[in-house]
């Protein structure tokens, strides 16, 4: 029996522009990003008739910033029949964010969101998965808002975030959130991030699918793909004066992008982040 019968994948979206990424964070200052070419509207527009084709759904993580500019696209990803949850407000790390801080951010996001759909959004991922040890009481803020789940962690060792000590399956936190890693493949004593993102891109696709189904087959824990709609646009402006190994995580396949994505969609389930861990989450 093939793997699209007997497992359903979580399909997500970091719903967030080119220069928003945190690659780019010291050449382009928040104020100048309104006179950047946006691109994010028609890139998300493009993915939602694409998931349309291949009878998937997704959980899109939308930055409060694109959500007050593109009001309309988010009612249309939520008529369409994906989940909105929320990625932050202006892709500020957590890390870089005080408590008080972090949960106004949190808090001005899940109103936004929610006057835009009419409703309850539960769903949260930190910018640059980046809750760990230093700002645990992130979680607390995410339950006081409402929230009832985060996937904000990524258990890899990675020179811009990384809990490689955390727990590897979803669990629920002593605050009373769910927390849901991106998934990692344990391999020869290291653990190797599958989830898609920079490395899905890098890769090519025999391996990547090779690995999505050797970890469908070994984890007793859905499977969880991410990725960002400027990952499908080779034609984005290019940022000058960026390091060099940013401009490479960055720009590195756009061009191979889109032709790989549908190979995935075709080869395997994909459904809501909340509607695949259901079962675990029981809500």
């Amino acid at each position: 029996m093939s793997i699209k019968q007997t497992k359903i994948c979580a399909l997500t979206v970091d719903i967030e522009d080119y220069f928003h990424v945190a690659a780019f964070e010291n050449n382009i200052s928040a104020s100048n990003w309104d006179a950047m070419p946006i691109r994010v509207d028609n890139n998300t527009s493009r993915l939602l008739d694409m998931f349309d084709k291949h009878g998937a759904k997704a959980t899109f993580f939308i930055l409060g910033w694109v959500a007050e500019r593109y009001p309309q696209l988010i009612k249309e990803i939520h008529n369409r029949g994906h989940e909105v949850a929320s990625h932050g407000f202006n892709h500020v790390k957590a890390t870089k964010q005080t408590r008080i801080e972090f949960a106004k951010d949190v808090r001005d996001t899940k109103a936004l969101l929610e006057d835009l759909t009419g409703a309850p959004i539960i769903g949260y991922r930190a910018p640059s998965f980046s809750i760990d040890k230093t700002n645990e009481w992130a979680f607390t803020e995410l339950q006081l808002a409402g929230y009832l789940y985060s996937s904000s962690t990524y258990p890899i060792k990675h020179d811009l975030y990384g809990t490689p000590d955390w727990p590897q399956l979803a669990h629920l936190r002593p605050e009373g959130i769910w927390e849901c890693p991106m998934p990692i493949l344990n391999i020869a004593g290291k653990q190797w991030p599958v989830a898609g993102g920079g490395y899905f891109r890098l890769m090519p696709y025999w391996l990547s699918k090779r690995l999505i189904k050797r970890y469908i087959a070994t984890t007793d824990s859905p499977y969880m793909f991410y990725f960002h709609p400027w990952e499908i646009d080779p034609d984005q402006p290019k940022i000058v004066g960026a390091p060099l190994k940013s401009n490479f995580r960055h720009y590195v396949n756009l061009d191979k992008m889109e032709a790989k994505l549908g190979k995935m969609l075709q080869d395997f389930q994909w459904q809501t982040l909340r509607q695949v861990y259901q079962p675990v989450f029981k809500i």
